[in-house]
């Protein structure tokens, strides 16, 4: 682990952890806004409207036949990263996961409280009858996945035109509110309403672990650009 990280670690008593689509990279999941990410992708129509409220509600057959192509990567197995912070929560140093991720790495790794501000591929719902599907629903359904109701089922994940869930939201918020060292991970900053949660954090240092620079970069007491996994691997 980097010296200078390890060092505002051993200092703090409650760390939060704010990742993205970077923390994922390194476990074979593309990262949106990469080289090789979603957006840089030739589609019909924009990664954005594809998985957005209206294009869901509007072109469901096609929303699954994006989603099931792109979105779901149960083939991959927490990194370094993952494994770390779970360790750092057994130790009772790390207080909170929040994550923009809806790969369910950090809860596969061993992580307890993990607030997944844009939900899970895991977990899914009928839009009528409310009842929860596992991801295997979806796996094997052909076309549209319906529930046994005859609704149409929906991954409960937050889509474009879509608000996050309050109750993760205002958990997540708790959790910084009482943090005394927050380490952002793998995120550009440039997703809201998920980059503006670090207004929340008022009191304590701020390290920031990303490829390239955020808009949060002045605010920090310490940046690292190196792959995350590598810098949170306590072999390193």
């Amino acid at each position: 682990m980097n010296s200078n990280l390890k060092k505002l670690i051993d200092e703090s008593q409650s760390i939060v952890f704010l990742g993205g689509a970077g923390v994922s990279t390194e476990s074979g999941i593309p990262d949106f806004r990469s080289v090789d990410g979603l957006y840089s992708q030739t589609y019909k129509y924009p990664p954005e409207t594809m998985l957005s409220h209206d294009f869901f509600v509007r072109h469901t057959d096609e929303f699954y036949d994006f989603y099931k192509a792109k979105m779901i990567c149960d083939y991959a197995k927490p990194n370094a990263a993952h494994l770390a912070l779970a360790e750092l929560e057994k130790s009772g140093k790390l207080k909170a996961v929040i994550t923009q991720n809806i790969d369910g790495l950090h809860t596969a790794a061993g992580s307890q409280k993990v607030y997944e501000l844009h939900g899970s591929i895991y977990r899914n719902y009928c839009t009528r009858c409310g009842r929860f599907y596992g991801l295997d629903a979806i796996k094997s359904s052909v076309g549209v996945p319906k529930c046994d109701c005859g609704s149409v089922i929906k991954p409960d994940v937050v889509l474009y035109g879509e608000m996050l869930n309050e109750d993760v939201l205002n958990g997540a918020i708790k959790a910084l509110q009482s943090a005394d060292l927050l380490i952002i991970g793998g995120t550009s900053l440039n997703v809201y309403p998920a980059a503006g949660l670090i207004n929340y954090f008022s009191d304590g240092k701020i390290v920031i672990i990303n490829r390239s620079p955020t808009p949060a970069d002045k605010y920090a007491d310490l940046l690292i650009s190196e792959p995350i996994g590598q810098v949170l691997s306590p072999n390193t």
